[in-house]
């Protein structure tokens, strides 16, 4: 793979990792996503997935950015597992919105939850908290844009602006009628790809009201609106096995062609 911007999905499951055999079309892990931008690797979320890509990183010198939407279970579970943390040549820099976001991950990895892996982690790790609203440098060129999500204990989205192209992620958000979706359609406007958290359905939503999530309506809603090139629906809901996911891809798809219900391996090149 030649192009410039390049996402692979590794981790595409909410709330909890559902392994078996009625999930491995789509995958069971939860949340990883990875992108390529040029020599830049960036990292978003750190779900079990997370593992499978340190996995695919075996013996080579890892330089990434992680970028955290929030430190719930299934957005950090894979960090303690993530192979690379325990090699010396490695660097890890990991960025979220969340106050206490040092602490929080700190606790995820120490006793009585884990053992003390920080004392044994051999990486050269940052942790930053970041403005959420603003938008940064990442790396000269790599623009990394923010915006507050709809979430219990709060979320970040994020926009990642590369040599003209752009990838939109949020996810872990939940919709808010149609004036209240205006910040996020000028967030997400234009961009070559839009990840969006599709838990549920419209029917199954109001049974799941303040939870912070949405559907898949609400995604081809808002890229509809923000003329976004590709949807890309994720962080799937745990009790849908692999034809439920089918058939709500193909719905998408007829409602919007080109959208995809994220499945681990997927790329995308730009």
């Amino acid at each position: 793979m030649t192009a410039d911007m390049r996402l692979r999905f590794w981790g595409v499951r909410g709330s909890v990792p559902t392994p078996g055999a009625a999930t491995l079309r789509h995958g069971g892990n939860t949340s990883c996503v990875e992108l390529r931008c040029g020599a830049h690797l960036v990292l978003l979320d750190a779900g079990t997935g997370l593992r499978s890509f340190g996995l695919s990183q075996a013996g080579k010198a890892l330089d990434a950015d992680l970028l955290l939407t929030h430190t719930h279970l299934d957005h950090i579970g894979g960090l303690p597992f993530f192979g690379p943390l325990y090699a010396p040549q490695t660097r890890l820099r990991i960025h979220g919105g969340q106050k206490g976001l040092a602490q929080a991950l700190l606790a995820s990895w120490s006793a009585p939850l884990m053992p003390d892996l920080h004392a044994v982690f051999r990486a050269g790790m940052t942790v930053s908290e970041l403005v959420v609203g603003a938008r940064f440098a990442l790396h000269p060129g790599l623009e990394v844009s923010t915006v507050a999500l709809r979430h219990p204990g709060g979320a970040t989205g994020y926009r990642l602006d590369w040599r003209g192209r752009s990838i939109v992620y949020l996810t872990d958000h939940e919709h808010d009628g149609a004036e209240g979706e205006d910040a996020y359609r000028a967030f997400a406007a234009g961009a070559d790809v839009l990840i969006y958290d599709a838990t549920y359905t419209d029917a199954e939503y109001p049974s799941y009201r303040g939870w912070g999530h949405s559907t898949w309506q609400q995604g081809v809603a808002l890229a509809e609106a923000a003329g976004v090139g590709r949807l890309v629906l994720f962080h799937h809901d745990p009790s849908r096995d692999d034809d439920a996911l089918d058939a709500i891809a193909a719905a998408a798809d007829a409602a919007r062609p080109g959208t995809l219900a994220a499945r681990e391996g997927l790329e995308i090149s730009l």
